[in-house]
């Protein structure tokens, strides 16, 4: 069976960015996303969905 599901992060920072809608661009464009497989579980593909923030 194929499906999707969404998988929460809850991510704690601090930051030099004026804005905080900086910091959150950034992180959403540098950060490099694992999420391994199990022996039940096949990953086929990982994406963080951007969150449209205004500058």
């Amino acid at each position: 069976m194929e499906d999707k599901i969404f998988l929460l992060v809850k991510v704690t920072i601090k930051t030099t960015h004026s804005s905080i809608n900086d910091a959150i661009t950034e992180l959403q464009t540098e950060t490099v996303l694992q999420v391994s497989s199990t022996p039940n579980v096949e990953v086929l593909q990982t994406k963080i969905i951007e969150l449209n923030t205004k500058n």
